[in-house]
């Protein structure tokens, strides 16, 4: 029989994963529609609380910067460059760069790392080809379902398969340290 603590993490672990899904289809729909306010509530709203839920609020939030930055740098280059075109553009970080929407993806997904892609901790090369893997086909389904990104050219197939293999690593490390080596339960 399950524990009540067991229970929590069980839970914590299906509520971050479907939530994560909902706020991503929700952002993509939205960006793709110009229609982007509720999206970006709903995604806020997701990762304060995941940020309340957790064991470790500060390093839960260090995670969740530094997933911003690395997709400020990410998403603001592949905008730069003209490498990628996203609907609903504007606001960005910085200005033609990574939109906000595309932003609180980031955000919501630095969230997963303790919750629902727990797998990653640890297995650094794992983390680096579900990055270098997984991102590029999340922006194909973002491109071709909903038209909320479109591929302008094969150099950033190349540049977001290349950063996600680099960051989800970078993410699970920045995690790693901030909790001094010590798993962050969901309570």
């Amino acid at each position: 029989m399950p524990t009540n603590a067991s229970l929590r993490r069980s839970l914590g672990f299906w509520a971050n994963l479907l939530g994560y899904q909902g706020v991503w289809f929700l952002l993509v729909s939205g960006a793709a529609r110009s229609s982007l306010v509720v999206p970006i509530a709903a995604a806020v709203a997701f990762v304060v609380v995941q940020l309340i839920m957790t064991a470790e609020p500060r390093s839960e939030g260090r995670l969740v910067v530094a997933a911003l930055l690395l997709g400020s740098i990410t998403d603001g280059v592949a905008a730069a460059l003209d490498w990628l075109r996203y609907a609903s553009p504007a606001p960005a970080l910085p200005p033609q760069g990574a939109p906000l929407w595309i932003l609180m993806l980031w955000a919501s997904f630095a969230t997963t790392i303790n919750r629902s892609l727990t797998v990653v901790r640890g297995r650094p090369w794992l983390a680096a080809v579900l990055g270098g893997l997984g991102a590029p086909l999340a922006y194909s389904a973002a491109a071709s379902g909903w038209h909320a990104v479109e591929w302008t050219s094969p150099w950033a197939w190349v540049w977001i398969g290349a950063c996600w293999a680099f960051a989800l690593p970078i993410l699970v490390w920045v995690n790693a340290s901030s909790t001094q080596g010590q798993i962050p339960r969901s309570e």
